[in-house]
């Protein structure tokens, strides 16, 4: 799983000091991968954190330690929130060679609406 937070930011010194703080707490959490912050290059006060988890539950327990909770959820809840933040890997690629990635989705993912746990009542309109 991969979460991607994406920020406006204003104070860049007191930014990189919480969001490294963030990035030492989660990659030291079992089963997750690694971590990265970047910054654009086409606007300065645009940043993005991207952590890298190898499953969905390392995801959610590596949310879940108190120094964590303390450090880390207030600086994601800063996070723009126009998008979506975590997203699950297709395709990932190294030395040359693509992986295809079976989807944990289950089959009728974003067809339930809220009040349908059972299943959808009446099919989706795309």
């Amino acid at each position: 799983m991969l979460l991607v937070c994406r920020f406006r930011v204003s104070d860049p010194e007191t930014f990189t000091s919480r969001a490294e703080e963030a990035l030492k707490l989660l990659t030291a959490q079992p089963g997750c991968l690694r971590g990265t912050l970047a910054r654009s290059t086409d606007e300065d006060d645009r940043w993005v954190l991207t952590v890298e988890f190898a499953s969905v539950v390392a995801y959610r327990r590596a949310m879940s330690p108190f120094p964590v909770r303390e450090h880390v959820i207030p600086l994601l809840s800063e996070a723009l929130t126009d998008e979506p933040a975590m997203y699950e890997p297709t395709l990932t690629s190294a030395d040359g060679q693509v992986e295809e990635h079976t989807s944990l989705l289950a089959e009728d993912a974003f067809t339930v609406r809220l009040g349908e746990a059972g299943g959808p009542a009446t099919p989706r309109r795309r």
